[in-house]
């Protein structure tokens, strides 16, 4: 058992091989936060770690004892409006308008395991041994609202799981104007904060700063997780890199508003929290009601950011993401989207397919414009059915069994929450849209957001799904949202529950989802918003994978999955080759290039195969199988950064085999530099005395404590496009028999 809870301190203390987490139940029942770091020796009293003493201007929590003042505690799940002035984890309006509450322990059970829970995505265990969860009880004995706070450290890694349940057990209604999943109280403040952060087409770029007193954060308040800031902090010592130093990060499993801040007060003490964005929430419980907040991830780790992403990479790939596609390897798609837009014929799709399997490729994506009156965006959203027969004169039924006759499998893309106004569905329900009333909804690419919180809507467009799953032979689906929530108004919602309406938009995605994949556990899901704009460990737990950006030039594509690796495993990126120019910023990089980039990821291309030539096709036909001998390697191996194209002309990372045996090296030059130095890459992750070979040379072998300490050597006539601008290599590594 990893949780002890001793009867003489009143403490409980989390713990495993990496990492000790400290509480203890104060002298008036609240809770403190007396430890969170690095394996330390149990012992059954902590409690010279909960500091105090007399200062001026501070509230006490009690009188004529000046030891313990809230804002100079490190308090465990803060309250407000009693002394601790910096942000609460959680706010409740009381029926009389008070917000004050004061919630004390009533009791705790620790159990082996875990639980899930209810209508959220969360990390899980597939044995009760893998985990030990603690569950503490505290109640406002003014109120009867009760508070149930859950912590699971699990045995493996150095990870802690914290979530929170509220239950009005009083007499009278209760609104929660906050309830964030986690909060901690750090002893010092002398960390850098790293966030992931950006926009459309340049998401999840990596931004470091100091900390500095007061408020420094990142969130979203645009109904989903958004391509402006990932779900995702970390806190690291200034000297700590990839390989050394302490890393505290923060993760949070979900999908719509989210906000994670950093709190550093005038003690110099840091306040990490992680939860719903409270401006766009107000959950009013009435007798007897709960509400269960999402799940935040922590990690520590003294080894460093690789370190830390390993934990995540393995944790997010094998304990968040579910089905027969968890562990599978995925395939090479062919996407037709920027070979023809929405206008397409079923010739034109299936040469492309055929073009495809030609290649090597093995599942054709048929993309926007199969359904409705679909040739532009400004038509068909909501009609998710075949009407157009010129387009496809057997509907998706007879294209799927033609793809696959060919030898390939067939995938279908969806925008399932989305409505244009041209469309049957949204002249029969003008109502199921997201709007405030008297208001004009406001348009975003020509389209409108229906309104997930009713369950008749997420009904509607499951029955919609289900009748084209149900009959033709589609493998995967991409699932697509492209724009942001305004307006977010439920007609079906009465005014005291309209601040429920961001979350519970969410959970309607979220139980589509789960339908989906219950009734069809074969089909691969794989999410996308407008690229990356919902790529957060919530959407992992339904699709295993996720678009990673509408951005496939492969420079900005090598900062975006770099930035991406530090939460989030190379399996989750989907990675494609596309045409040059590039679409989205019109640069010209070389077809090798392309491909060595996107390999790294959920492999495929965005182009008319058909329009290159004989030459290219070979690069491609050689990419697609390098790609397919190396591809569980390349997926599911441990991944490692080891040049940082945020901060150098060159970047370069790569993947090593859970045995140590083989590897995979990226190498990639933004700018070709002239007369420049030599280089090498000092690899990370191989056996010390092991002999490796490098791309099959058999008449040379290196020790892995050269290729590491010494390095590899990165010869100019390695790169393709002999070592000018956006040129790359990749490299094969295996043991020696």
């Amino acid at each position: 058992m990893s949780i002890v809870f001793s009867e003489i301190s009143k403490e409980f203390h989390l713990y495993n091989d990496q990492i000790s987490y400290i509480i203890q139940i104060l002298g008036n029942g609240e809770l403190g936060n007396l430890y969170y770091g690095k394996r330390i020796h149990h012992k059954d009293d902590f409690s010279y770690l909960l500091e105090g003493g007399l200062r001026s201007l501070a509230v006490y929590t009690k009188e004529n004892d000046y030891f313990m003042s809230p804002q100079y505690t490190r308090m465990e799940y803060p309250d407000m409006g009693r002394g601790d002035f910096r942000e609460p984890a959680y706010e409740i309006q009381q029926a009389n308008g008070s917000n004050t509450s004061s919630f004390i322990y009533r009791n705790h059970r620790i159990f082996a395991g875990k639980k899930p829970l209810e209508g959220l995505p969360s990390l899980y265990v597939e044995s009760d041994c893998e985990a030990t969860t603690l569950e503490i009880l505290m109640q406002d004995q003014l109120t009867g609202m009760e508070m149930t706070l859950s912590y699971t450290v699990y045995e493996k890694y150095p990870v802690i799981a914290r979530s929170v349940r509220f239950k009005n057990k009083g007499t009278k209604p209760v609104v929660l104007n906050r309830a964030l999943s986690a909060s901690i109280d750090l002893p010092d403040a002398d960390f850098e904060m790293l966030q992931l952060s950006g926009a459309w087409s340049r998401e999840r770029h990596i931004k470091c700063r100091k900390l500095q007193q007061g408020i420094q954060g990142i969130g979203s308040r645009r109904g989903i997780s958004s391509a402006e800031h990932n779900p995702f902090l970390l806190l690291k010592r200034e000297q700590t890199d990839e390989t050394h130093g302490e890393v505290y990060a923060f993760s949070f499993i979900y999908s719509g508003n989210h906000i994670e801040q950093v709190e550093v007060d005038t003690n110099d003490m840091a306040r990490v929290s992680v939860g719903i964005h409270p401006d766009t929430f107000s959950w009013m419980l009435r007798l007897d009601e709960e509400f269960q907040t999402p799940e935040a991830v922590l990690v520590y780790t003294d080894q460093g950011m690789n370190e830390m992403s390993h934990v995540f990479h393995e944790l997010y790939r094998t304990r968040l993401a579910r089905g027969v596609w968890r562990d599978k390897e995925r395939p090479v798609i062919i996407n037709n989207w920027e070979a023809t837009g929405a206008q397409f014929t079923e010739d034109q799709v299936l040469q492309i397919a055929q073009a495809g399997k030609e290649l090597g490729m093995e599942l054709f994506v048929l993309d926007d414009g199969w359904f409705g009156k679909r040739d532009d965006d400004k038509t068909g959203l909501g009609d998710w059915y075949v009407t157009n027969f010129e387009k496809l004169p057997e509907g998706i039924e007879g294209l799927a069994k033609k793809v696959e006759a060919l030898g390939m499998k067939f995938g279908l893309w969806f925008e399932p929450e989305m409505v244009n106004k041209d469309s049957d569905l949204y002249r029969a329900h003008p109502d199921w849209l997201l709007c405030a009333p008297g208001r004009t909804p406001s348009p975003s690419r020509n389209q409108y957001v229906l309104d997930f919180s009713r369950t008749e809507v997420v009904d509607a467009v499951f029955d919609m799904m289900d009748q084209i799953l149900s009959k033709a032979p589609i493998s995967y689906i991409k699932w697509d949202m492209n724009r942001y929530l305004t307006e977010c108004y439920s007609t079906d919602k009465s005014p005291q529950d309209q601040g429920k309406v961001y979350h519970q938009y969410i959970l309607g995605v979220y139980s589509l989802y789960e339908r989906l994949i219950q009734k069809y556990p074969e089909i691969l899901f794989e999410s996308c918003s407008s690229g990356g704009a919902r790529f957060d460990p919530g959407m992992l737990y339904y699709a295993p994978q996720a678009w990673t950006s509408d951005d496939t030039d492969a420079y900005e594509r090598v900062r975006i999955q770099y930035g991406t690796s530090l939460v989030y495993p190379v399996s989750s990126m989907g990675a494609h080759v596309s045409v040059v120019p590039n679409q989205q910023v019109g640069r010209v990089t070389p077809l090798e290039t392309r491909g060595n980039v996107a390999m790294f990821g959920a492999f495929g291309y965005e182009m008319d195969l058909q329009c290159l030539t004989d030459e290219e096709k070979d690069i491609v036909r050689r990419q697609v199988a390098f790609f397919k001998e190396h591809r569980r390697l390349l997926q599911f191996g441990r991944f490692y950064r080891l040049q940082n194209p945020f901060t150098e002309n060159d970047a370069a990372w790569m993947t090593v085999s859970e045995d140590q045996n083989e590897a995979v090296v990226g190498f990639y030059r933004k700018m070709g530099v002239p007369n420049g130095p030599w280089i090498r890459l000092y690899l990370q992750g191989l056996k010390e005395n092991a002999k490796y070979i490098v791309n099959d040379q058999t008449d040379q072998s290196y020790f892995g404590s050269e290729l590491m300490h010494a390095g590899m050597v990165v010869h100019r006539e390695d790169l393709c496009g002999d070592g000018g601008d956006f040129c790359s290599a990749v490299y094969y590594l295996k043991k020696q028999a």
